[in-house]
């Protein structure tokens, strides 16, 4: 008698694992994804997934340095990355003599964050960024460039977004301008969880900060504005002649003129001064685009600009400017709104099923079949009937029954499974029946 304990097969929370039938549907999002990057000359590129801890922790800041998975192999600290932004700066800081500026790169990988695991939040996650590196300076054409990316992302995911735009520097400026410059950072931090605390709880933290009231209410009814991008810039544009701000105004500015170029649908995206993105490295433009039918979603991909990332492993100034999809997040809230209806058990279009002793020649049509479309040899030792009811189950589509007569006739029973007909035909024209669907 065996006396071994049994192990209770359990994951870890946090951690998505998909049947295969919906990973083939995370997997054609993936390649949409990816086709678009391709299209706008970005260049694959993919880092490790661990990285020394001086080097991912150098400029994160906030609550990222408190989920980062970090640990200790020998004398050496490790961590885990929890985004794809900070090991690209770490790559082009490495081998800035040997890459062609602009460096446009695309990654889609795992990363790993140590959050409680709750819906719509995961520990590990995959990520599809695409980001632009300039040397020495990078024109902010680049930005427009990414927020047209954005637009065509979304357009072959056939996902509705509203792209929300804004600069960090018109709230940076406008805090110069009012005399809290020492105090912005703890400005931005209170103003970007307006929607969370509420415009009266904001006002009394920001006081707390020693906010004059009316300058509370100001900055307030600054980061509040939203709407079509040129309203918006020309109730802005004028507020305060800061020289930061007008910078943030500017740039606005030449965005919208680039995005205009590019053919951006003007449906999709606003000017919305509130959007602030809290980690701490984005310097200029910053979006986060989010489905306005379903806004209980929130941010499905965000971004922005990073002129100073990579300050902390070089000396040369290498600014940049990218885009981020957490596409595991965006699948299991798509999942659970019963908003993707493309699962299909099986990717197989054709099964064929022997009767007798033709398994032999069962592969032999297997191979001619192949060439063209997912056929696949059912050689379990069932009942035909049995097949039949797992076939069906499986919801594929074509059978072809392989007997001693079909072998001898070269005539094939063929069944589309879907209304019931069924036909005797040559391979050849078995294949086109089906090809023909």
């Amino acid at each position: 008698m065996n006396d071994r304990k049994l192990i209770t097969p359990r994951k870890l929370s946090g951690f998505m694992e998909l049947p295969p039938y919906k990973q083939v549907v995370f997997d054609k999002m993936i390649e949409k994804i990816k086709n678009v990057y391709q299209n706008f000359a970005f260049m694959p590129l993919d880092t490790p997934v661990l990285e020394y801890s001086e080097i991912l922790m150098a400029k994160s800041g906030g609550s990222i340095d408190k989920e980062v998975y970090a640990f200790k192999k020998g004398d050496t600290d490790i961590c885990m990355r929890y985004d794809l932004t900070v090991p690209l700066a770490r790559y082009v800081a490495m081998n800035v003599n040997e890459i062609a500026f602009p460096f446009k790169r695309y990654q889609i990988g795992k990363v790993y964050r140590g959050e409680k695991a709750q819906k719509g939040r995961f520990r590990e996650f995959l990520q599809c960024d695409a980001d632009i590196v300039g040397f020495d300076e990078l024109p902010i054409v680049a930005d427009a460039e990414c927020l047209a990316i954005v637009d065509k992302v979304f357009k072959a995911l056939e996902l509705k977004i509203l792209n929300h735009i804004s600069n960090r520097n018109i709230l940076f400026g406008y805090c110069e301008a009012l005399g809290y410059k020492d105090k912005t950072q703890d400005i931005l931090t209170i103003l970007d969880k307006i929607g969370k605390i509420g415009k009266e709880n904001a006002i009394l933290e920001l006081n707390s900060l020693g906010v004059s009231i009316d300058d509370c209410n100001n900055l307030i009814m600054l980061t509040l504005k939203n709407g079509k991008f040129c309203d918006v810039l020309d109730e802005i544009k004028d507020l305060t002649d800061n020289e930061t701000y007008q910078k943030g105004v500017n740039e606005l500015s030449e965005i919208y003129k680039y995005m205009q170029a590019m053919g951006v649908d003007e449906n999709c995206y606003i000017l919305d001064v509130g959007v602030i993105r809290g980690q701490n490295y984005y310097t200029g433009t910053v979006f986060e685009a989010m489905m306005p039918e379903h806004p209980e979603f929130l941010t499905v991909c965000g971004g922005g600009r990073y002129d100073n990332l990579a300050g902390y492993y070089t000396d040369k100034k290498l600014p940049g400017v990218g885009l981020s999809i957490g596409l595991t997040r965006l699948f299991d809230l798509l999942d659970q709104a019963g908003l993707l209806t493309e699962y299909k058990l099986t990717n197989i279009e054709l099964q064929i099923i022997p009767l007798g002793d033709t398994l032999y020649e069962c592969f032999k049509l297997q191979k001619f079949f192949s060439d063209f479309l997912v056929c696949d040899v059912n050689y379990e030792n069932r009942s035909f009937k049995a097949k039949m009811k797992e076939a069906n189950r499986k919801q594929i589509p074509f059978i072809l029954i392989v007997g001693e007569d079909e072998i001898n006739s070269g005539l094939y029973a063929l069944k589309d499974m879907n209304s019931g007909q069924q036909w005797n035909l040559a391979k050849e024209d078995c294949l086109k029946k089906i090809t023909e669907k």
